[in-house]
C-alpha cells in the first residue's frame, strides 16, 4: 500500500506543528527546513495558503493525493457542509480510529498494526487501513495481540474521554464509534474551507 516514508520532522518544520506527533526536533527549530528557512521572510500567496492546508491535512491523516482527491469528490456529492464531511471521513478511516482509541500511539503506527492483521472490526480481522468504520461498529485488538508491547504500552494511562464520539471497553480493549464526530470536537488544526476552495478553483 502506497504511503509517505519519507523524513516526518521536515514536513512538520514546514507547517510548524507537530502533525506526526511528538517531534522533539520542533522545539531546536521551530522554523521551515532548507538552507534559508531561518531567514525566510516570503509571504505566501493566496493559493499557497490553500494548497499548504490541503498538504497538512494529507500528511495529518496519512493520504496520498489521489486517495485524497477521491474523498473530496465524495462529501462534495453528500448534501451538508463539504470541508466538514471530509474531516469526518478522514476521522472514521480504520487507522484513526484505532489511533484515537490509544491502541497506537502514532497514525502510521495504528497504520502498521492494521496492515498486520492485529485489529478486528465487530470481531473480525480487518486489514485495510483506509476501512470506513460506520457508527455502532466496534473496533479492537485481535485477541492474539492484546498483549504486544506496542500496544499495552499505548493504552497505559491514555485518556479515552478526549473523544466523545467514542466508547471504549477496557475489558474487551475495544471501543465503538457511537457517532461521526462533531467538528467542534475534532481537534486538528485543519481550516477545511480553504481545502474546498481549492478544489473548487
Amino acid at each position: 500500500m502506497a504511503r509517505y516514508i519519507g523524513p516526518k520532522s521536515k514536513i512538520a518544520r514546514r507547517f510548524g506543528e507537530p502533525i506526526f506527533g511528538a517531534d522533539k526536533v520542533l522545539s531546536r527549530r521551530n522554523f521551515p527546513p532548507g538552507q534559508h528557512g531561518n531567514n525566510r521572510r516570503r509571504k505566501s500567496s493566496e493559493y499557497g495558503i490553500m494548497l499548504a492546508e490541503k498538504q497538512k491535512a494529507k500528511y495529518t491523516y496519512g493520504v496520498l493525493e489521489k486517495q485524497f482527491r477521491n474523498m473530496f469528490d465524495k462529501a462534495s456529492r453528500i448534501s451538508g457542509i463539504t470541508g466538514e464531511i471530509l474531516l469526518q471521513d478522514l476521522e472514521c478511516r480504520l487507522d484513526n480510529i484505532v489511533y484515537r482509541l490509544g491502541i497506537a500511539p502514532t497514525r502510521s503506527a495504528a497504520r502498521q498494526l492494521v496492515n498486520h492483521k492485529h485489529i478486528v472490526v465487530d470481531g473480525k480481522v480487518v486489514g485495510i487501513a483506509s476501512y470506513a468504520v460506520k457508527p455502532g461498529q466496534i473496533v479492537g485488538v485481535r485477541e492474539r495481540s492484546k498483549s504486544l508491547e506496542v500496544i499495552v504500552n499505548a493504552l497505559a494511562g491514555f485518556n479515552h474521554s478526549k473523544y466523545p464520539w467514542i466508547e471504549w471497553d477496557e475489558a474487551q480493549k475495544a471501543g465503538k464509534l457511537l457517532h461521526r464526530p462533531d467538528r467542534a470536537d475534532i481537534p486538528e488544526n485543519i481550516k477545511e474551507q480553504l481545502i474546498v476552495e481549492l478544489y473548487s478553483k
